[in-house]
């Protein structure tokens, strides 16, 4: 006779729910519409590839890496453009400002279209938890007392962090080899990252995509506790030059718009650019979180 081991009720219920992967899809520099019909544009390209994309799975989300429209995020340019594009995908969407979404004061047709999706007290940051990731958007578009602020609020959201793995975005790259170089602006929200080993940064602003090595706090390559940093502004609006290769750049290419798809599971992710006309995986890999915090 053949002896199966059992497992009793009591035992099944303590076993811990391994967390279900979770599917983002992420581009900033998105909608514009100044020379053709929403339906024409390089958004709608990159929309009909994250629609395909949720089909497969209902449950993914969408991350916005800010100038979600062009050129100054005027209310007719979210509901005209973006929201004939991208807009499908709003209830499910993460958002982040741009500086062409604050081009008419208070980023007013920003804050109006993504309401409480874009955090609350119209500030351009929040944080969520999904699985054992914890997801930060920042602002990278305010100065003085505003941005002390949130360097205090992420201070502390890290603190008490009980995730796992932290991704943070927002639209200004701290490192980037696109037109507008390397910016300082998110400089102090970079080191607080890194202190905290977190794992994914995503952000736009060069309308390019890039990808970039493990980055220490002062933007040194540190594969073992290093950021995992992307650029990805290929939404739709068009396409710009690459200039001089930063230190850590992996992957860069200026000739597809696309989406950044990332898989979040537990303790471990993996990306994949996908060109929007050809559907091409142009860039792929994988990684672990930084689970000892």
């Amino acid at each position: 006779m053949i002896f199966h081991p059992t497992v009793d009720a009591q035992t099944k219920k303590n076993i811990p729910k391994k967390p279900n992967p979770i599917t983002i899809y992420a581009a900033g520099d998105i909608a514009d519409c100044r020379k053709q019909a929403a339906s024409q544009t390089g958004a709608a390209q990159t929309a009909a590839l994250i629609a395909t994309g949720i089909q497969q799975d209902k449950n993914a989300h969408v991350i916005t890496l800010g100038d979600n429209t062009y050129p100054v995020g005027k209310a007719e340019e979210f509901s005209d453009c973006y929201d004939q594009t991208w807009g499908q995908f709003k209830q499910r969407t993460l958002p982040s400002p741009g500086n062409h979404d604050y081009g008419i004061p208070l980023a007013s047709g920003y804050y109006n279209y993504f309401d409480e999706l874009a955090g609350s007290n119209r500030r351009g940051y929040y944080k969520k938890t999904l699985e054992n990731w914890l997801i930060i958007s920042l602002n990278s578009n305010i100065k003085h007392q505003a941005m002390q602020t949130q360097l205090t609020w992420l201070q502390s959201t890290l603190r008490e962090n009980q995730a796992s793995c932290i991704l943070a975005f927002w639209h200004h790259p701290v490192y980037s080899s696109g037109g507008h170089g390397n910016n300082k602006v998110m400089q102090d929200a970079w080191k607080l990252l890194a202190d905290a080993k977190a794992d994914l940064v995503l952000t736009s602003h060069d309308h390019h995509y890039e990808r970039f090595a493990p980055l220490d706090k002062n933007g040194v390559p540190d594969a073992k506790n290093g950021i995992r940093s992307f650029v990805v502004g290929t939404g739709g609006a068009k396409l710009s030059p690459i200039f001089l290769v930063k230190d850590g750049s992996e992957v860069r290419q200026n000739d597809h718009h696309g989406v950044l798809k990332l898989t979040l599971a537990n303790n471990a992710f993996s990306w994949e650019f996908i060109a929007a006309e050809s559907k091409q995986i142009l860039d792929k890999g994988e990684a672990t979180c930084h689970t000892i915090r």
